[in-house]
């Protein structure tokens, strides 16, 4: 699986380049359901630009895929060296309140309220029937405080979720609030 999942990924990189090559941004645009000019673009945009990376349409946003080096070149540099990527695109937020962690853990798998401040867990969001939704980074900042990070391709999906059972919690009372940081950049060391 692990091999296929890479040959995918190489396959998929491949089709991007040579659709640059060829002068194809409208055709992938499209297919990514935005046009190059209505793409989001992160705060490092430019310096992804300045920098020779290659963008391309993802989840709405133009996003660098490679830059000068090969593929190649990148992911042995990465493995020795590290790497820091522009993750911007993803949602972060943050929920606050005293009844923050029993609202999320409504609508997650995870004991957030087990957490040690500032640690973080992987965890995934339900239905109603307890069906998958999407998965989410959690990070237990404060009693008060969690920070979230939801995936770009699910953002709208995701916050429609969150919203719709914050409402219902805090017309009972429930003491929950939050704010989407749209006005941050989002990096990981990798």
């Amino acid at each position: 699986m692990r091999v296929g999942l890479w040959q995918l990924g190489q396959s998929i990189t491949r089709r991007l380049s040579q659709a640059g090559k060829k002068g194809k941004f409208e055709e992938l645009a499209r297919r990514g359901f935005a046009t190059e000019g209505e793409l989001k673009k992160t705060v490092l945009h430019d310096f992804h630009v300045e920098h020779g990376g290659k963008m391309v349409p993802f989840a709405g946003w133009s996003m660098p895929i490679q830059y000068k080096d090969s593929i190649m070149d990148s992911t042995i540099n990465c493995r020795t060296n590290g790497g820091l990527f522009d993750v911007s695109h993803m949602c972060g937020l943050s929920l606050n309140g005293k009844d923050c962690i029993p609202f999320l853990e409504k609508l997650v798998i995870a004991d957030v309220a087990g957490l040690a401040r500032g640690t973080g867990t992987l965890t995934v969001f339900t239905n109603e029937k307890g069906g998958a939704i999407d998965d989410s980074v959690i990070t237990k900042v404060t009693d008060e405080h969690i920070y979230l990070v939801v995936n770009a391709g699910c953002r709208d999906k995701d916050l429609a979720h969150i919203e719709s059972h914050m409402k219902i919690f805090k017309s009972k009372g429930g003491d929950v609030n939050w704010h989407i940081h749209d006005e941050r950049s989002l990096l990981a060391l990798q």
